[in-house]
């Protein structure tokens, strides 16, 4: 596939045009891998998706890979050896706000909501499709979602950062109007 055919942020690298061809929009509907994904985008924030994706078997062997169940139990222990983890971004305030989003999204289960129903409720079980010439940075919906995780407990899932998240798991369907995986997702 040639570069022209993709979205532009994933050309001249081999590992995000994959991501791109193979992950990027593909609706997702496992929980867990919702909320990895979720965790991985805002572990993002500052730095380049390519950073994290380069990352992401680091990301998933410190965080166990990511069972919410087993991260929601790390004590400072853990926070000190992933602080020490060269796989990750070492930032202090991102892992325990992982640790407080096992517990919350362990709340949301607990009290009978299951996280993937929860995320495409927003969107009615569909992917909203972009205009495929523009991709917007956040929307009202990504607000809304973002004040809602809030509520619930969730840290570091602002607005921008929802949104890309509701990209990269398929809520959102922003593939450009040239690109091979527009229709295909």
């Amino acid at each position: 596939m040639t570069d022209a055919a993709r979205c532009g942020w994933a050309q001249g690298d081999a590992l995000m045009a994959d991501y791109h061809d193979r992950e990027w929009g593909v609706p997702v509907r496992d929980s867990r891998m919702l909320w990895e994904m979720l965790m991985l985008e805002w572990f993002q924030a500052g730095l380049s998706w390519r950073t994290i994706l380069y990352r992401r078997e680091g990301f998933r062997a410190a965080f166990a890979n990511f069972d919410p169940e087993v991260v929601a139990a790390f004590g400072e222990a853990d926070v000190e050896r992933l602080m020490g983890d060269p796989g990750i971004i070492r930032a202090r305030a991102k892992i325990v706000a992982t640790i407080g989003n096992a517990r919350a999204y362990l709340a949301m289960r607990d009290a009978g909501e299951d996280f993937a129903a929860y995320a495409w409720g927003f969107v009615g079980g569909t992917p909203i499709r972009g205009d495929g010439m523009t991709v917007p940075a956040k929307t009202a919906l990504s607000e809304h979602i973002s004040k809602d995780l809030k509520k619930r407990g969730y840290k570091f899932v602002g607005p921008v950062i929802t949104y890309a998240w509701m990209e990269a798991v398929g809520l959102v369907n922003d593939h450009l109007a040239d690109c091979f995986r527009r229709d295909a997702v």
